[in-house]
């Protein structure tokens, strides 16, 4: 193969894709498009990243998109000829179509020790199994994450660490595999490896519902949750009354000589937040905010009880029933 001049086009939303775009421009790789989502609402993206920018100081056609497989965007890619399209940092499947467009490959990226983690959510994944991520690009094809593997950078995942601190170690992979392999394969070096399929493990998809509370839980996987479900995600969340919190960070306490019921706010304190009650063990949380926004949330006290008490609740829904159900036969 011979990577003279080798086309490239760069498709991608978060991080990871805008990283990706700069090790390109800066090892001079010949980018001849670029593809950026532009999502009705970015905060609904977690990570999201602005690539035009990039693109416009480098003087590359930038082109945004919605559904990367959508026939004016396999068009685009067309028209750009390239002999690789990278797709970094999108939840969105490439389709057969849009695959056989580069005359090389299409180049994919997961940040997993491929071919274990296979699928969604995976830093998420990482942070809740405290195993070593990679950073992993490789070649894409019909499969997930099942194509041969062309560099991959480990890097660890502490049992302490959240979602935000993973994705920093992962960033600063994705710079050492890139400025690693950029070169070889500018050069002419193609050499993917295929992945060993016996080994592969896979994870499920994560949606922002499945960072609820339940405080039955221990502390210490409440705390796993917390760290898993943190920025860049939506957040772990709980209920006080009906209101809806985000937890943001927590703090296991395995030293205070407290016992209550599960869910209620035993001390409080000025700087380590609210001591709460857990299925098994006490948790600090030391970060809370309204998932409305709003500023004036007031400060958790102590006696306040967490989350819904179900049995309670529906005999209070029964009974309002009952109520309208009088007022509209009177």
């Amino acid at each position: 193969m011979t990577a003279s001049g080798l086309r490239i086009v760069l498709a991608g939303s978060v991080g990871s894709s805008r990283l990706t775009l700069q090790a390109l421009l800066r090892h001079r790789a010949n980018v001849v498009g670029v593809l950026e989502l532009q999502p009705d609402d970015p905060t609904a993206v977690s990570g999201f990243a602005r690539l035009q920018d990039v693109a416009a100081e480098a003087g590359v056609p930038c082109v945004g998109f919605q559904k990367l497989n959508g026939p004016e965007i396999v068009t685009q890619v067309r028209e750009w000829q390239p002999e690789l399209l990278f797709v970094v940092g999108l939840s969105q499947l490439v389709k057969s179509e849009l695959l056989s467009v580069p005359k090389l490959a299409c180049i994919g990226f997961h940040p997993t020790c491929l071919p274990r983690g296979r699928g969604r959510a995976p830093v998420a994944w990482l942070v809740l199994d405290a195993t070593p991520g990679a950073a992993t690009f490789f070649v894409m094809d019909e499969g997930a994450d099942s194509g041969p593997i062309l560099v991959q950078e480990s890097f660890a995942v502490r049992p302490t660490d959240d979602a935000e601190q993973v994705t920093a170690s992962l960033e600063q992979a994705i710079v050492r595999a890139l400025d690693r392999w950029l070169p070889r394969l500018l050069a002419g070096e193609w050499d993917p490896q295929p992945q060993d399929d016996t080994a592969a493990t896979y994870h499920g998809k994560r949606a922002p519902e499945d960072g609820w509370i339940d405080w039955n839980k221990s502390a210490r996987e409440i705390d796993t949750l917390i760290r898993a479900a943190g920025r860049p995600h939506p957040g772990a969340f709980t209920f006080l009354k009906d209101r809806k919190l985000l937890v943001w960070r927590a703090e296991l306490d395995t030293a205070t000589p407290f016992r209550g019921v599960i869910g209620r706010v035993l001390l409080t304190d000025p700087q380590r937040g609210a001591l709460v009650q857990t299925g098994d063990g006490l948790l600090w949380l030391s970060e809370v905010a309204a998932a409305d926004g709003d500023s004036k949330l007031p400060k958790l006290a102590v006696g306040q009880r967490l989350g819904y008490v179900v049995d309670e609740e529906i005999n209070q829904l029964k009974a309002r029933i009952a109520e309208l159900e009088k007022l509209i036969k009177g």
